[in-house]
């Protein structure tokens, strides 16, 4: 949906009188494909459509397709910033449009249409600013052959292009209709860096303004003519079964419409959410609860402790780690262990769908269109260009909106009752049937040498693996390595490291939660190292400067941090700092937590300064959010972030006993950005796997007390 008006995109194409004859920049697609984005001129022309990225109207607008999903994390601001650096646009004239789901908008750094690794403005850094460079140079052409003139002797600036010699002007929207008739350009050249207007400032966000006036469709605003809303009973215990229910009392509840069997379970389909739940309250469902009824949180460390025992698939060995710690002047050793947790999206999973004979629709907040559009097409019974998924803004998604078993239940429900049907799950619904960020147990053991530096690192990972369920053809000869990621690239300067992985199913699923294994293997990797230096009798922070030599931009984003927040200078009685550095998707985060203790050993952290190399910056607003995002995402699950399980079912179930961060406990948080023109790395992520070692380690440094199990809970 065009965020700030009440049309549909297929209502925008039909009705050409609303941007008029455009300009179109794209790329080809198969034929017969019907939903691109073309200017009546293009329409008409004997070649395949196009699937825009761009169009440009006679009335001055300037739509940019964003074909990534907004989740708060600014994509909707930031890849449009590219496309207009290089065209050369007002940016008060740029509007934006999810794109569909198609084969022209995959992620090239995923290989499928999605978002998530922090890969949105990477993955379009290039792609976007040529498409951007190539209408520029379309409309230049179209102005000098208006006015009879070389090309080289035009310029665009601002939604504008200007002979220089006479000064005459034309705006893009004047031009658009003559400059959709020219092929499309090859190889134009990018602007110099020193000329960006856009790319590096802080523009105002595209998404602020009808996130605040209501006119923002999230999923829970999807309305359709003749939807009906669902909601579904799933077992208590992962993977259970139905035996058999009774919907007598649920079908006595005024406006139930439906009950329904599906993969999840029971859906009771009605007018609306409150008597969808009612039916559902009512129902009398036996189920099969099956083995996963026999683990719980108590069974799930004992097996982690017994497969911590037992070498596991080889993932990093540098040197001889065994001849290194027989060597050494004295040993360490630790064992971390971090539980299951929630991603706890600010609005539950949602979607609606409506299956026809010959076509279907999804609107959804999804982070995967690719996998939303071939489980429609499987379900639905028909080819994928036959699919239309309608991307709305997502209300949070970190990874829990990159799964498909909400949508799968709208298309179930749908099909089985002839009709659009919206599927709502509660709070509850969502905190208790989900995918969790793996709980993980790890065992380390480092040799120092004379003078306390490490010679010897090993450390062992034993986790389930994500993606042994999502991707299983990733995993080889048991080795996932996304659950290795970043205890593989431990940065430090050791000559012998040894580390291994013990893919360990637990019975939960387990899935993408923000930073995804980062932010376990940070937790650990950080906190021993800071026992190392300890151990050494050195400052934690000098320590890590020694180890990092070969390492500049761990130390780059190391020293802004700790220079910013004034290391080693005194500190108010009963507070004490903590450090951690650590890079994950491709940029490189330092952070400093200020912490202190209250009588009954709560753990209160006052400010936390963050540097960040993300490379060359779009936004510097943007970078600056989305670290303190990451932060309190971070700072929340640390504190208080646990999924517990009992008889195979989840304890928590809301906020009251999942707990959030509260406005009067957030810290000040500072982001200072290290000027970096190396390669770029993503905003999204990086900030939240330094939070919990920073926070831990300024809690020993303060108490004495080294934290080595998650979460926090009191300090006794």
């Amino acid at each position: 949906m065009t965020p700030r008006a009440q049309i549909s995109r297929r209502e925008f194409l039909q009705n050409a009188s609303v941007a008029g004859a455009g300009l179109v920049i794209g790329f080809h697609l198969p034929p017969g494909w019907r939903n691109a984005v073309a200017s009546p001129a293009s329409r008409a022309a004997p070649a395949a459509s196009l699937n825009a990225w761009l169009r440009i109207g006679t009335d001055e607008s300037v739509l940019v397709l964003v074909d990534r999903s907004e989740m708060g994390q600014g994509v909707a601001t930031s890849l449009p910033m590219l496309l207009a650096e290089e065209l050369e646009a007002d940016w008060s004239k740029i509007r934006i449009e999810f794109a569909p789901a198609d084969k022209a908008y995959i992620n090239p750094l995923f290989g499928m249409q999605g978002t998530g690794g922090s890969t949105s403005v990477r993955a379009a850094w290039m792609p976007l600013r040529q498409a951007g460079a190539a209408a520029r140079e379309m409309l230049i052409t179209a102005a000098a052959q208006t006015w009879n003139v070389p090309p080289s002797e035009c310029r665009a600036e601002r939604g504008v292009v200007i002979h220089g010699p006479s000064n005459r002007r034309l705006t893009f929207g004047q031009l658009a209709e003559r400059a959709a008739a020219l092929p499309v350009p090859q190889d134009v050249p990018l602007k110099d860096p020193k000329g960006w207007k856009i790319i590096g400032t802080r523009v105002r966000r595209l998404d602020t303004a009808p996130k605040v006036d209501g006119t923002a469709q999230f999923g829970m605003d999807v309305k359709v003519p003749g939807m009906l809303v669902a909601v579904i009973a799933r077992s208590p215990v992962f993977g259970g079964k139905v035996v058999r229910f009774d919907a007598t009392q649920a079908k006595a509840v005024p406006g139930v419409r439906a009950v329904v069997q599906v993969s999840a379970g029971i859906a009771v389909v009605a007018d609306g959410y409150w008597p969808a739940k009612q039916g559902r309250d009512a129902l009398n469902v036996t189920w099969e609860e099956g083995p996963t009824a026999a683990v719980s949180s108590a069974t799930i460390s004992q097996l982690f402790a017994r497969r911590g025992e037992e070498a596991g698939a080889v993932a990093r060995h540098d040197g001889d780690p065994d001849a290194g710690m027989s060597g050494a002047a004295s040993t360490l050793g630790a064992t971390y262990e971090l539980p299951f947790l929630a991603h706890a999206t600010m609005e539950p999973m949602n979607c609606t769908a409506h299956v026809r004979a010959d076509s279907v629709d999804i609107w959804v907040p999804t982070q995967f269109q690719t996998g939303a559009q071939q489980m429609g097409a499987g379900i639905g019974g028909v080819p994928s260009e036959r699919v239309q998924v309608h991307t709305t803004y997502l209300g949070g998604g970190f990874g829990r909106r990159f799964e498909l078993d909400f949508i799968q239940e709208a298309l179930e429900v749908s099909k089985a009752v002839s009709a659009p049907v919206k599927v709502i799950w509660s709070r509850e619904d969502d905190t208790q049937h989900a995918q969790y960020r793996p709980a993980s147990y790890h065992r380390l053991r480092a040799g120092l040498g004379p003078a306390g530096q490490p010679v010897a690192w090993t450390h062992r990972i034993v986790a389930p693996s994500i993606m042994a369920r999502v991707f299983p053809d990733t995993v080889k000869d048991g080795l996932d390595g996304e659950a290795v990621e970043g205890g593989v690239a431990m940065p430090y300067d050791v000559p012998n490291v040894h580390v291994d992985y013990q893919l360990t199913d637990t019975g939960i699923p387990v899935g993408f939660w923000r930073s995804v294994n980062n932010s376990f293997n940070a937790f650990v990797v950080e906190s021993f190292i800071d026992e190392l230096s300890h151990a050494a009798k050195k400052d934690p922070y000098q320590y890590r400067r020694d180890l990092l030599a070969k390492a500049p931009r761990h130390l780059a984003a190391l020293n802004l941090a700790a220079s910013r927040a004034g290391w080693g200078t005194p500190l108010p009685a009963g507070r004490a700092r903590g450090i951690a550095v650590y890079k994950s998707f491709e940029s490189f985060v330092a952070q400093v937590a200020e912490v202190s203790v209250a009588r009954d050993g709560t753990a209160r952290v006052h400010r936390v300064v963050c540097a960040v190399d993300c490379g060359p910056v779009v936004n510097p607003g943007i970078v600056e959010a989305q670290m303190q995002s990451g932060i309190v995402y971070g700072l929340t699950a640390a504190l208080w972030g646990e999924i517990t399980i009992d008889r195979g079912r989840v304890r928590q179930s809301n906020f009251h006993d999942y707990r959030m961060l509260r406005m009067s406990e957030m810290p000040v948080i500072e982001v200072h950005i290290v000027p970096s023109t190396d390669a770029q790395g993503g905003v999204g992520e990086p900030g939240t796997p330094p939070i919990a070692p920073a926070v831990c380690n300024a809690l020993f440094a303060l108490t004495g007390k080294r934290i080595r199990t998650l979460p926090i809970g009191k300090i006794a």
